[in-house]
């Protein structure tokens, strides 16, 4: 069986499917692995190192995408669709619940596509947990970029100056992201709270030295499928927002990572908060690709409002390649493995983790998120 890895063509894309490790690892598992000339180099991986981990390497792109099996961290380029033959199956973050087109031409080229974000938060799933690994990264990167932004310290600071107090810092949201950013923030010094509509996570906020503030949830069930939040009722909602109405203008730095799949992200940072908030004060939003928690969010810019910073990065993980890469790969390696029998592909579907995350298969659209997508716009 022959596995490709190609050179990621998204505009700003600097990570890799797979490193040297993980190659090394299929290879001795009885795959061909063939990865794409100066796929890795932007990662901080050689040509060099990965033909020493057994990898084929491979000028021409046609030679990847003709592959029994193709490894991506994006979705591919239509150009690529093209050279993907049927019966192929393609492993990567598809963006399913978004992406329409893709996921139509997929079915239609008989492709068996795998999208990592649907995979089911079960324990013997967490290896290939991809989403909880790039979101680490993000988490960590975006309180860098909160305290480079901001025009203070983020530790308290006992100078011959007298002494500096320390920055304060509110995270919205506990997923994985915010707790790395918890973590992060209280590791460089600062004050931290943390906002989470879920009350199962106060105790892990707590964990971290971060106070946790909770909106009343009476009657609500606060997490969906997957320990993800849900979307709140009307009334939550407006109560969620006076919560964070009187904690936000208090903050030196607001990190906000609330996202419900498949949906635009929730409205928690209103502009009337934002004017609210001192001078020089920071946010960075980590939900701005799927329209920000912050109602001035521009995704991909950095703006300045009433005197505050609002930052819309996407993409976070790829600004941190190696590491994000070296995580990815083994999420992707160890979801590959998971379906290889005998050093075949062998799709069993009665299987959570296989039956999960399956797009596509035999020229159907198998998963029922997306499939709604594609009703619905067809």
């Amino acid at each position: 069986m022959i596995v490709g890895v190609p050179k990621e063509t998204a505009a700003g894309e600097r990570r890799v499917a797979l490193v040297p490790d993980s190659v090394k690892r299929l290879v001795a598992g009885g795959v061909t692995v063939r990865v794409q000339r100066g796929a890795g180099v932007e990662a901080g991986y050689s040509d060099e190192a990965y033909g020493a981990a057994g990898a084929e390497l491979v000028s021409d792109e046609r030679a990847i995408w003709e592959a029994d099996v193709v490894l991506t961290v994006q979705p591919p380029p239509a150009a690529a669709l093209d050279r993907l033959r049927e019966g192929a199956v393609l492993i990567g973050m598809l963006q399913p619940l978004t992406n329409r087109e893709l996921v139509s031409e997929l079915a239609r080229r008989k492709v068996t596509s795998f999208a990592l974000e649907a995979l089911p938060r079960i324990t013997r799933a967490q290896p290939m947990d991809a989403l909880s690994s790039q979101s680490t990264v993000a988490g960590y990167k975006a309180v860098l970029l909160a305290a480079a932004a901001l025009p203070k310290f983020f530790p308290m600071l006992v100078t011959a100056a007298g002494t500096l107090t320390p920055a304060k810092v509110l995270v919205l949201g506990a997923g994985v992201a915010g707790l790395q950013a918890i973590a992060t923030a209280r590791r460089l010094g600062a004050v931290v709270q943390a906002f989470d509509v879920r009350p199962a996570v106060k105790e892990q906020v707590e964990s971290l030295g971060a106070q946790f503030l909770a909106v009343d949830t009476a009657g609500l069930e606060a997490e969906g499928a997957g320990g993800y939040a849900k979307e709140l009722s009307e009334e939550q909602h407006r109560r969620e927002l006076e919560l964070l109405a009187q904690h936000v203008p208090q903050v030196d730095v607001v990190i906000s990572t609330a996202l419900i799949p498949g949906r635009p992200a929730p409205l928690l940072i209103t502009e009337e908060m934002v004017q609210s908030m001192k001078m020089g004060s920071v946010i960075v939003d980590l939900a701005a690709e799927a329209g920000g928690n912050c109602q001035l969010t521009k995704a991909g810019s950095e703006i300045v409002a009433h005197g505050v910073r609002i930052i819309g990065p996407v993409n976070l993980a790829s600004t941190m390649p190696f590491h994000a890469s070296q995580m990815y790969s083994r999420n992707i390696s160890s979801f590959l493995l998971h379906l290889l029998k005998d050093g075949k592909v062998h799709l069993d579907f009665e299987d959570e983790i296989t039956a999960g995350t399956c797009i596509t298969h035999a020229g159907e659209v198998v998963h029922a998120g997306a499939k709604s997508l594609v009703t619905a716009r067809s």
